[in-house]
């Protein structure tokens, strides 16, 4: 690990905060290394007091990887790559509200979201992460037998159809309705990770609709126990924001969950996504 950073793990299943780095910088390669490896062991990382413009955040994005523009969400002016995540006063539904993966709904899912807090609620406004591969070493052997064997079904078409949650109209995020349109691509149940070889669970509860073969009702009652076993408070880490932070989270091996606890009051983020190279 690079002896300029600094490293205090927040929980026992996932999460660290890094600090003695400035991400605005032009990072050396070595720094750039040393937070893919924190990355990679803790899953979901954060720093502090940071001072990120757009494009200071694209560049950041770009070390580990190209960046996905969201096919529901418009990007910045100028920053396709980048999603504004905004809640004014007036609005009553969050964005990311809920247990998902990011962007598993997608042919190629994401490697990783990196998240900068630009304004932060007085209170409330946490976000919650679960370690997908934790939940998977808590299975039984011969239920990690069974689920090697699987795939599953993914698709915006829930979450982000008229009645669902992220397509619901906000006072300061433009986001498009599938209506249907949105493709289902399979992926295998049980993730395995191309720089670490840990094994994770890949079913979240906003994308995954069914087990590839199965009915729906047939999928359901294992998807249900998943669901609930991922999300246990054993596997989780919480994060409480303050303008200035980061944090960069693996969607290959992680959940999360905003909180919408901070009624009539402005939460403003910045999104970007990391794919595959």
């Amino acid at each position: 690990m690079n002896e300029t950073l600094t490293i205090r793990r927040l929980a026992g299943a996932l999460g660290a905060e890094i600090g003695g780095v400035d991400l605005a910088a032009d990072l050396p390669d070595a720094t750039v290394r040393a937070i893919r490896e924190a990355f990679n062991q803790h899953q979901v990382i954060f720093f502090r007091d940071q001072s990120l413009t757009p494009d200071q955040q694209v560049g950041l994005g770009r070390r580990f990887g190209p960046l996905n523009i969201h096919p529901y969400v418009t990007g910045m002016a100028g920053h396709p790559e980048v999603m504004e995540i905004i809640k004014e006063p007036e609005d009553r539904i969050n964005f990311g509200g809920g247990w998902h993966s990011d962007m598993s709904f997608l042919e190629a899912p994401s490697i990783g979201s990196i998240l900068y807090a630009v304004q932060t609620p007085e209170f409330g406004g946490d976000t919650l992460f679960a370690s997908q591969a934790a939940a998977y070493d808590a299975l039984s052997d011969g239920l990690k037998a069974t689920l090697e064997s699987l795939r599953a079904v993914h698709s915006a078409g829930r979450e982000y159809s008229p009645q669902g949650a992220s397509a619901q109209k906000r006072a300061s995020m433009q986001v498009a309705e599938a209506e249907g349109a949105a493709g289902e691509f399979v992926h295998p149940v049980v993730k395995v990770h191309p720089e670490t070889g840990r094994r994770a669970l890949y079913v979240n509860p906003a994308f995954t609709l069914r087990i590839e073969g199965w009915t729906s009702r047939e999928s359901r009652p294992l998807l249900d126990f998943l669901f609930e076993h991922s999300r246990q408070e054993r596997f989780t880490c919480r994060f409480s924001w303050r303008d200035g932070s980061v944090a960069f989270w693996d969607n290959r091996q992680v959940w999360h969950y905003a909180l919408n606890d901070y009624p009539g009051q402005r939460r403003h983020m910045r999104r970007v996504t990391v794919d595959a190279g």
